[in-house]
């Protein structure tokens, strides 16, 4: 960014300070007059010098005096602000609602509101929790997930919410810190995404877990490929509890990404093992594999080279075909993944093309449970794991997805508006107005630390103290008991379904076994197609292929 540029955020400060000065001068040697002028300008610039002093609003540390005007709009009322600032016809009142909830969790103020909900609960698609007449009562909401399969030697017990994959280079390094900081006060682990292990995650001491995507950042060769001595230095740092392969993301599946060589600082050169001075290519597929065996043999691979810790894949549901060509693979080589991670198009912090960003890719909850009832078919949903990410950033959101086969979840989203995200949607400018989404020294100086890791902390702990009191509500003693049928579904006007009728719980082993029910055709035809040897269909089927 250029130093005019840089320096305009400044230009109303700094115009309050010759306004000061002038009126100042004024008043002493031209005429008293000028007093209300000077004494109106003074506390406008004493207004601006604690605005850049205070930790707490990293918009005023960069906007000093300005930066008010949002405030001053968000206290003026919902209505007025949807009737003259909002469409009725998009997500922003709704995303701003959820935002608020976000800073009141994080700040620890009453998150309570009046006069019900904020939805409509008669349109199509509306959603609720069941809830018992005789509640339980939850003491201790530290919930928490072991992961580990049978062949894993250094298993992990998980928060059930924590950090999801974010790279330093796409966030700064003032967010990276206060998000790992914050996960180590809380307890909880944070996803380092594919931009390698930065010294930013490794001050605050935090769990990680390792992405390792099909750039190889942090572990790869000077051609691209595959290291797997850098990779086991990396994977051995106790720091790092579980290695996630990312074979595709929610933000954009199947489309790499670039890095051009004038962002690249020696911080993430250091991160990601790149040269300074070259385009940093991230391919859409990986070359360390190419079928399904050969991605079950890199995940055990992975799990030797990092001393037995847990290994899984993230993956945004495409093809479904192609899934259960992984999990065929699975029961031929009898190797299986710690864990699964399942991205929904909907999720996704970074930026994309719009197209990708609306069109491809499968939402959470359909793949989800997709994932959730292909393991079941194949009897082996008790060996592996499930994260679910996209969009989850309250308890509801949590219960819903553990309900639907979950076990833990992921979010990018929710901390980031921990943090101090206000979804200005300039992240990929440079120029993010809070100090997360951007290289700018100065504009991430604003962004205290300390404060905001505090805030990361407090949004996980009162986020998982709400969903223990919606567990006892059901009448659970703890979130893993969510099911399906817990949750309601409305169609249209009065008709409304169970859970476990629109997502239900399929039966164990039916793709191996086989089954006469009708609605689970499409299942086997499915899986008919799927092959372990390859991601090609074992069979093309005629017409139009299905995937």
């Amino acid at each position: 960014m250029s130093l005019p540029t840089r320096n305009l955020r400044y230009a109303p400060f700094a115009i309050v300070a010759a306004t000061t000065l002038i009126s100042g001068i004024l008043m002493l040697t031209w005429t008293a007059w000028m007093a209300p002028v000077f004494a109106l300008a003074a506390a406008l610039l004493a207004l601006g010098v604690r605005d850049t002093r205070q930790t707490h609003h990293s918009i005023l540390r960069n906007y000093p005096i300005i930066g008010h005007l949002r405030f001053l709009i968000e206290s003026i009322g919902p209505e007025f602000r949807q009737y003259f600032f909002e469409s009725d016809h998009d997500e922003v009142p709704f995303s701003r609602e959820m935002r608020g909830l976000v800073y009141q969790r994080a700040k620890g103020v009453e998150d309570k509101r009046p006069f019900g909900t904020v939805q409509s609960v008669y349109a199509s698609g509306f959603n609720w929790l069941t809830h018992s007449i005789v509640p339980k009562v939850i003491a201790d909401s530290d919930f928490r997930v072991r992961i580990g399969g049978p062949d894993c030697t250094q298993p992990y017990d998980a928060s059930v919410y924590n950090i999801s994959a974010m790279s330093f280079g796409a966030l700064s390094a003032n967010a990276i810190s206060a998000l790992n900081r914050g996960a180590k006060a809380g307890g909880f682990a944070h996803d380092t995404g594919e931009g390698g292990i930065s010294r930013y995650h490794r001050e605050g001491g935090g769990d990680l877990v390792y992405q390792v995507a099909s750039g190889y950042f942090g572990c790869r060769n000077a051609d691209g490929t595959f290291s797997a001595e850098r990779f086991a230095v990396q994977a051995n740092d106790p720091q790092v509890k579980m290695i996630e392969v990312k074979l595709s993301q929610g933000a954009k599946p199947g489309h790499g990404g670039m890095l051009p060589a004038s962002k690249i600082s020696p911080e993430i050169a250091e991160a990601r093992g790149i040269p300074m001075g070259v385009d940093c290519i991230s391919p859409p597929a990986h070359s360390a594999f190419s079928t399904p065996l050969e991605f079950l043999a890199f995940i055990a691979r992975l799990r030797e080279l990092s001393g037995g810790k847990p290994v899984g894949f993230k993956l945004c549901i495409g093809h479904r075909r192609e899934f259960m060509c992984i999990v065929k693979a699975m029961l031929q080589s009898g190797i299986t993944p710690d864990f699964i991670v399942v991205d929904g198009k909907e999720g996704g912090t970074g930026a994309a093309p719009l197209e990708f960003v609306n069109h491809v890719g499968m939402p959470m909850l359909e793949g989800l449970h997709f994932v959730h009832n292909t393991l079941r078919g194949a009897g082996i949903r008790n060996r592996i794991r499930i994260a679910a990410a996209g969009k989850i950033v309250t308890a509801y959101d949590i219960a819903r997805a553990m309900g639907l086969g979950a076990d833990w979840c992921n979010s990018a989203r929710g901390y980031m508006f921990a943090i101090g995200c206000i979804q200005a949607q300039s992240c990929h400018t440079n120029k993010c107005p809070v100090g997360i989404a951007t290289q700018d020294p100065r504009r991430m100086a604003a962004l205290d630390v300390g404060d905001k890791a505090d805030r990361v902390a407090r949004f996980h702990r009162n986020t998982l103290h709400a969903l223990g009191e919606l567990a006892g509500a059901a009448g659970l003693s703890h979130p893993s008991g969510f099911s399906p049928y817990h949750f309601m579904v409305r169609a249209k006007d009065n008709e409304f379904s169970d859970g476990n009728e629109v997502f239900p719980d399929l039966p164990d082993g039916f793709l191996i076994e086989g089954s006469a029910h009708p609605e689970l055709q499409s299942w086997l035809e499915r899986w008919g197609r799927a092959s372990a040897e390859s991601f090609l269909p074992a069979a093309m089927p005629k017409g139009k292929f299905a995937a």
